[in-house]
């Protein structure tokens, strides 16, 4: 071979093992790439995750502050936890049927919370806020009892009957903010607890307690229950609902 032949056969072998170099360099470089696109991925779910559990995604921490009396069902709990029947009331407190509800039976209701036979767990919600021209009455007037309930529970039937007993009509603003604060004070709420109907505090809870029930299948208000079983008789007539009661206080 000649001097020539012998100096094209290195530059050959040199450019190919150049080029190798080069091939080999690249693979590794899109190796190393691909795994931090796969590290970085795995980092962001992570993160996510995580962000995720810190940010209350969890349908309790949802609902934000609770009163003190409130149930995990989002009802308000009043009278003694172990008596024979609990009753659980849906209502609204711009719904119409809901303060005919009242008339007939929220003293008989008052009584067997007192006495013990019925343990007494009231859902106030919103559903009518569309009902009151933008005001939110329903959520302001729940709010303003669940405030009592966390802070004077000893009072929440009062204001509750004193809020149907001055029930607005429906669709129109609701009574105002300072309104409800009257038959608050009206009804013995302290002063303190009445102011405290300003923070609006428990409005988020009200929100999803209410997205809670309707999820339930839950869709009208007034709904009563005794003992987690949908009251099917007359709600709107004194006598039927506190013999259903009764029944149920026998079969315990």
């Amino acid at each position: 071979m000649s001097i020539e032949a012998r100096i094209k056969s290195r530059e050959l072998r040199n450019a190919r093992a150049v080029a190798e170099r080069r091939r080999k360099k690249r693979t590794c470089l899109i190796a190393v790439g691909g795994g931090l696109i796969i590290v970085g991925l795995l980092v962001a779910i992570v993160i996510s995750l995580i962000s995720a559990a810190g940010n209350g995604s969890s349908p309790a921490s949802q609902r934000g502050k609770a009163p003190a009396i409130a149930t995990v069902g989002g009802a308000l709990g009043l009278g003694n936890a172990a008596a024979p029947v609990k009753l659980e009331v849906y209502l609204d407190y711009m719904c119409p049927y809901c303060g005919r509800f009242e008339q007939a039976n929220s003293g008989a209701l008052d009584r067997m919370a007192a006495d013990g036979t019925v343990r007494l767990e009231l859902h106030p919600l919103s559903f009518l806020d569309q009902a009151s021209s933008g005001a939110k009455y329903s959520t302001r007037a729940a709010n303003a009892v669940a405030t009592v309930a966390d802070r004077a529970p000893g009072k929440v039937l009062a204001l509750s009957t004193a809020l149907f007993t001055n029930q607005p009509e429906e669709g129109s603003r609701g009574l105002s903010d300072e309104e409800i604060a009257t038959l608050a004070r009206n009804a013995g709420v302290p002063a303190d607890v009445v102011a405290a109907f300003a923070g609006r505090s428990f409005e988020p809870w009200v929100a999803a307690s209410t997205e809670a029930v309707l999820d339930s299948g839950i869709s009208r208000t007034p709904t009563v229950k005794i003992n987690g079983k949908v009251f099917e008789g007359d709600l709107y007539t004194a006598g039927p609902l506190m013999a259903a009661v009764i029944a149920a206080k026998g079969q315990w």
